[in-house]
């Protein structure tokens, strides 16, 4: 089986180099890009529609934000996922995600465990 194709939308360095080796130590996920910026992430998302598995998007990015590229991606293919994670996870902010169509939302500070199993899920 293919491993799962990751887009990283996070401008925190520390956080990527976290990320990115704990995504690639499943065995089943690899990061093939990275933004850092609500732009950035737009623009690569539109010249690679239809060939990534999961983004995973913060909120606060260094230029915009993670929910407007959550809505970019509304007309996404069906086994596409986006996915947001973030420190700031509050029961407003997790709904507005939800609705502006994030499939899931995950608490960088308590649910990395939760996340990390949603990845091996959808390998």
């Amino acid at each position: 089986m293919a491993g799962l194709s990751v887009f990283l939308v996070e401008d925190n360095q520390k956080i990527r180099d976290h990320l990115i080796p704990a995504l690639a130590e499943m065995g089943s996920a690899s990061v093939m890009a990275i933004a850092e910026s609500e732009d950035d992430a737009i623009q690569w998302l539109a010249l690679h529609k239809g060939q990534w598995d999961l983004a995973v998007i913060d909120l606060f990015l260094a230029q915009g934000s993670g929910l407007g590229v959550v809505k970019w991606c509304e007309g996404r293919e069906p086994t596409q996922r986006v996915v947001i994670l973030t420190n700031y996870a509050t029961a407003s902010v997790r709904a507005a995600c939800l609705e502006a169509g994030a499939d899931a939302f995950f608490d960088k500070s308590t649910q990395l465990e939760e996340f990390f199993e949603f990845c091996l899920g959808r390998a």
